[in-house]
C-alpha cells in the first residue's frame, strides 16, 4: 500500500474478524529496537480515558480486543506483534492507532525497512505498508485501523514526531507530566517501574502490571481477591517531550494536521501536578528462593501435583506432557490466553482436551489434544500434535490434522515439541488446498518457549491468585524434570559431528550443506538461550542478527556457513534489555573454545585514566580471569587480565595518548564436543558460558541509560526530567 491508501478488510479475507498486526524493522547493525502503542480512540478523535492506551507494561485489554505480543526476531532486526480482536472493540471506540517509539535519542531513520503488516487469523498476510521516509522522528504512526458501518478498514498513515510519544500520546488526549516532581516518591519494585522511572510517565496511567488476566469467563470460578497495597502505578515512559511536534502530513480524517499535533495545542493543557503514590492491585508471584524443607534428609522426593519419574516410553511421555500443559492452560487464564493470542484466539471460556478420536477416510485420526475457545457465541478450535524427548515432528501426521482441521472447520494446527522454529525453515512441510474457503493455520511452540511464558508469569509478571501460581510452578516443576521429555532444543544435529571434524582437518569447503545445517542449529540454540535467559532474568532477550538489506534467510545462513568454513568459528549476539551492551558468543571449532564478551563505550567527557579506575570498580567482583582490553578509534589497545590490571588501571591507557572509545570484556571457556545436552555437550557448554557471563560481569555493570535527552531553552541538552503520577489519575479496580 502506499501513505494515504485504505482498503476494507472484509475485501481482503472472510476471516478478518481477528488480525494479527506487526511491526518490523532492521538495522545493519543488528541493535536497532523501538517500543510499540496501540491507542483506541472513540469519534472524536481522543482516547476515552488512558486505560485505552496500550504499550509494554499495559499490554493487554481486559475485553481481548487488544493484545500486545511482544518481540520476535527477524532477520536483521526484529518484529513487534499485536492481536486485534475486531468483534470484542468496544461499540465507543472508532479507530485503532498502530505506533511505535524510540528512546534515548534514537530516531527512526536510523533503522531500514520500516513496515506494517495485517494477517488474518490464519496468518496469512493481508496487507503492507512500508515507510522510506523516516528520518529525524522519534515516534510514528504507522497506520490505523477504522470503523465505516459494521466493516473496519485500514489506512496507511506514516506519520511521524520529532517529539517522540511525548507528543503523539498528548495529540490523542492523553495528559503528558514532565514536572520531574517527587523524583524518588513512585518508585515501584519491578523492573518495568523502575525503568519508568528513569523516563518520564504519562501521567495518570493506571493499568495492570505485565499479564493481568482478563475477567472470569460466565460460570467460571474467580480467585481469591488480592491484598491491596500501595505501589505506584506503571506508568508509560515519555522520550523526548518538550520540543515541538512535527511531522509529515496526514489525512484529515486521522485527526492529525500538518504540523502533527492532531488539532490540539500541547503547550496549552498544563501537566498534571503530583500528590503521591496510586494504589494498584497486586499480582501474585513465587519468592526465587525455595522455603527450606520439613524432609529428614535431601534424598526425600516432595509430593507433587505432575509425577515424572514414572514415565517409561515416549507414548507415555506424549500423552502425560499434553494433558499437564493443556490442563493449566485451561485453569490458569493469563497462560492460556499468553500461549493461544499468536495464534489468532480469542480471548474467552477455554477447554482442553486430550486423545479426541476425529473421523478421517477408513482410519479414524487421534491427535494429542484440542483446544477450544468460545467468546460472545464464537468459537476458536485448534488440533495439537505433541512430539518430547527430541522425537521429530512427521509431516504425512501433520498434514492429516491439517485436512482433518479443514474439514471440520477448526482454526488451527499446532505442533509441540523441543524444536525452534525458523523463519524459512519449516519443521513440517505441508500442502494446503487453495480452493477451500476456510483456511487453517500451522503454528508450532517450542517447550523451551512454554517453559519462558510459565517462568515470566510466576517470577515476574504476577498471575491472579496463589492457586495459579502455585499450577505454574507445578507445570514449570514437571517440565524441567529429566524424565519429561519437554527440555527444548537438545541436538545439534546428525551434521554436527562431520563438520566439526572437517574443520578440524581442514577438509570441509565452502557450500558444503551440512554447515548450512549446523548454522541453523547454532541459531535455534542461540533462541532458546534467549528464552531461558530472559525468563530467568524477567527481561526481553532477543538475538542480534546482522544482515544486508533485502537479504533472505536461506541466503543470509548460507553466507554464515561459508564463513563458518573458511574461519572455524560461530558467532552470535544476545541483546539483554537494559544491559550497557550486545553480548557476543563465540564458538571456535578450531580450538574448541568458547568466548563471551560485551563491549561498553567510555564515558563521555571523563579522563581515560579516571574512566579505567571505574571500570575496575565496577567490576570489583567480577572473575579474575576476564579479559579487558581497551578500544581506540577504529583498532584494539592495551589488553590484560583483570587479576594483572587491578593493581595498575593505567596499564589500560595506549601509550601514544590515542582516545579510547570503549572496552572489550571477555571471558573464555571450554567448549563441549558431543552434539547432544549432556554434561560434556556443546549446547551444556554455551548455557554455562552464557550464564557465568552474565551473572558475573554483565550484572556488575551499569544499566544501560535509555534516559531521552531534551533541549532546554538555551538549546542545550539537559538529562529526561524524572516521572511523576497526576494527581487525578484513575485508580484501579
Amino acid at each position: 500500500m502506499t501513505k494515504g491508501a485504505n482498503v476494507g478488510l472484509a475485501d481482503l479475507s472472510d476471516d478478518a474478524g481477528s488480525v494479527i498486526a506487526s511491526l518490523s524493522w532492521s538495522s545493519t547493525s543488528g541493535d536497532g529496537d523501538a517500543d510499540v502503542s496501540v491507542l483506541l480512540l472513540d469519534g472524536g478523535g481522543k482516547v476515552r480515558s488512558d486505560s485505552d492506551f496500550f504499550y509494554y507494561n499495559n499490554p493487554a485489554a481486559a475485553d481481548g480486543s487488544v493484545q500486545l505480543l511482544g518481540k520476535t526476531p527477524t532477520d536483521g532486526g526484529s518484529e513487534d506483534r499485536i492481536s486485534l480482536d475486531l468483534t470484542a472493540v468496544p461499540a465507543g471506540v472508532e479507530r485503532i492507532v498502530v505506533a511505535a517509539s524510540r528512546y534515548g535519542g534514537s530516531r527512526f531513520g536510523e533503522l531500514d525497512d520500516l513496515r506494517m503488516t495485517v494477517a488474518d487469523r490464519a496468518g496469512d498476510v493481508l496487507l503492507g505498508f512500508s515507510i522510506a521516509d523516516a528520518g529525524v522522528e522519534s515516534a510514528f504512526i504507522f497506520g490505523e485501523l477504522y470503523r465505516r458501518g459494521t466493516e473496519w478498514k485500514y489506512r496507511a498513515i506514516g506519520q511521524g514526531y520529532e517529539t517522540g510519544l511525548a507528543g503523539l500520546a498528548t495529540d490523542f488526549g492523553i495528559d503528558v507530566d514532565d514536572e520531574g516532581e517527587n523524583d524518588n516518591e513512585d518508585r515501584d519494585e519491578g523492573r518495568d517501574n523502575d525503568r519508568n522511572a528513569s523516563e518520564g510517565a504519562v501521567a495518570g496511567q493506571a493499568v495492570e502490571p505485565p499479564g493481568a488476566p482478563a475477567p472470569p469467563a460466565p460460570g467460571e470460578a474467580a480467585g481469591p481477591p488480592a491484598a491491596q497495597e500501595p505501589a505506584s502505578v506503571p506508568r508509560q515512559p515519555v522520550r523526548e517531550a518538550g520540543s515541538p511536534v512535527s511531522g509529515a502530513g496526514g489525512a484529515t480524517e486521522t485527526g492529525i494536521t500538518e504540523s502533527g499535533a492532531g488539532g490540539t495545542d500541547p503547550a496549552a493543557a498544563p501537566p498534571r501536578r503530583t500528590r503521591g503514590p496510586r494504589t494498584a492491585k497486586k499480582k501474585v508471584t513465587l519468592p526465587a528462593v525455595v522455603k527450606k524443607s520439613l524432609a529428614e534428609n535431601d534424598a526425600w522426593n516432595a509430593a507433587r501435583l505432575f509425577p515424572a519419574p514414572t514415565l517409561k516410553s515416549d507414548k507415555e511421555r506424549e500423552v502425560r506432557a499434553t494433558s499437564v500443559l493443556l490442563s493449566v492452560m485451561a485453569h490458569v487464564p493469563e497462560f492460556g490466553r499468553r500461549l493461544t493470542a499468536a495464534f489468532g484466539a480469542p480471548a474467552g471460556r477455554m477447554e482442553t482436551f486430550t486423545e479426541v478420536s476425529l473421523p478421517h477416510g477408513d482410519t479414524p485420526k487421534r491427535p494429542d489434544g484440542v483446544i477450544r475457545v468460545e467468546r460472545a457465541g464464537k468459537l476458536w478450535t485448534a488440533l495439537v500434535e505433541t512430539k518430547t524427548n527430541g522425537n521429530a515432528l512427521r509431516s504425512e501426521q501433520v498434514q492429516n490434522y491439517m485436512d482433518i482441521a479443514a474439514r471440520r472447520g477448526y482454526e488451527a494446527v499446532i505442533t509441540l515439541s523441543n524444536d525452534v522454529a525458523l523463519e524459512g525453515s519449516p519443521l513440517v512441510d505441508v500442502k494446503t488446498d487453495g480452493r477451500r474457503k476456510h483456511k487453517v493455520a500451522l503454528r508450532h511452540l517450542s517447550w523451551a518457549e512454554v517453559a519462558h511464558q510459565a517462568h515470566m508469569l510466576i517470577r515476574h509478571e504476577g498471575v491472579g491468585n496463589a492457586a495459579h501460581a502455585w499450577l505454574l510452578q507445578e507445570l514449570l516443576h514437571y517440565l524441567q524434570h529429566e524424565n519429561s521429555g519437554c527440555h527444548g532444543f537438545q541436538n545439534m544435529g546428525p551434521s554436527w559431528v562431520p563438520v566439526r571434524n572437517g574443520i578440524d582437518t581442514e577438509t570441509l569447503s565452502q557450500g558444503d550443506a551440512r554447515a548450512v545445517e549446523v548454522v541453523e542449529s547454532w541459531e535455534r540454540l542461540i533462541r532458546q538461550v534467549c528464552l531461558r535467559l530472559g525468563g530467568e532474568l524477567g527481561q526481553r532477550t532477543l538475538p542480534v542478527q546482522r544482515a544486508q538489506r533485502g537479504t533472505t534467510p536461506q541466503s543470509r545462513r548460507a553466507a554464515l556457513a561459508d564463513r563458518l568454513c573458511e574461519e572455524g568459528r560461530l558467532t552470535a549476539g544476545l541483546r539483554v534489555e537494559d544491559s550497557p551492551g550486545v553480548i557476543t558468543i563465540v564458538a571456535d571449532l578450531r580450538t574448541g573454545k568458547l568466548r563471551t564478551s560485551v563491549e561498553i563505550p567510555a564515558p563521555e567527557g571523563a579522563y581515560p585514566l579516571t574512566s579505567a579506575k571505574r571500570l575496575m570498580r565496577q567490576l570489583a567482583d567480577a572473575p579474575a580471569d576476564l579479559h579487558v582490553e581497551t578500544l581506540l578509534d577504529g583498532r584494539s589497545g592495551p589488553r590484560g587480565t583483570l587479576e594483572r590490571l587491578r593493581p595498575e588501571p593505567g596499564d589500560m591507557l595506549p601509550g601514544d595518548g590515542s582516545r579510547i572509545t570503549g572496552f572489550r570484556l571477555s571471558l573464555f571457556k571450554g567448549m563441549g564436543l558431543s552434539r547432544g545436552n549432556a554434561e560434556s555437550g556443546f549446547i551444556r557448554s554455551v548455557d554455562d558460558a552464557v550464564d557465568r557471563f552474565h551473572a558475573h560481569v554483565i550484572a556488575h555493570l551499569p544499566a544501560a541509560d535509555r534516559r531521552p535527552a531534551r533541549r532546554s531553552q538555551d538549546g542545550a541538552q539537559e538529562a529526561a526530567p524524572a516521572p511523576a503520577v497526576a494527581a487525578d489519575a484513575p485508580v484501579p479496580a
